[in-house]
């Protein structure tokens, strides 16, 4: 949510400023992003063209070109962390967690295989519904 401008939850008073600066710098990135993307592309520069300077198309398109590479850096050093929920169901029909391997059913991070990706349904639960 963070990334594609789209947090609804700002946590504590004492974080707010910290949200602004995160969210200031991702302005930042995406405006970099934004001014390659465009450069003599009139195709991108109509589809990206935002007077926000939020950059909202830009972020969503980026976070689907991007995001199992995203979950991937987050899943495969989360070892031993039990914040994600059992994801594999096991040969004997009860959730095994998906450990020792970022993956479910053995794929290991330099041999992806279709369809075992870590879940991204976090993607599209309300923050506030996560915790």
């Amino acid at each position: 949510d963070i990334v594609r401008g789209r947090d609804p939850f700002y946590g504590n008073p004492q974080e707010k400023e910290q949200r602004k600066k995160l969210e200031n710098n991702l302005k930042g990135v995406f405006a970099k992003i934004h001014s390659e993307v465009t450069n003599g592309n009139k195709d991108a520069e109509a589809r990206y063209q935002d007077r926000t300077g939020n950059y909202f198309q830009l972020r969503e398109d980026w976070w689907d070109a991007n995001r199992a590479t995203v979950w991937k850096a987050i899943t495969c050093k989360a070892e031993g962390n039990t914040y994600f929920r059992p994801t594999c169901g096991g040969d004997n029909g009860t959730f095994s967690q998906a450990n020792k391997y970022c993956r479910c059913n053995g794929d290991q991070p330099n041999a992806d295989k279709a369809n075992v990706d870590p879940p991204t349904y976090f993607d599209y639960v309300p923050q506030f519904l996560r915790w």
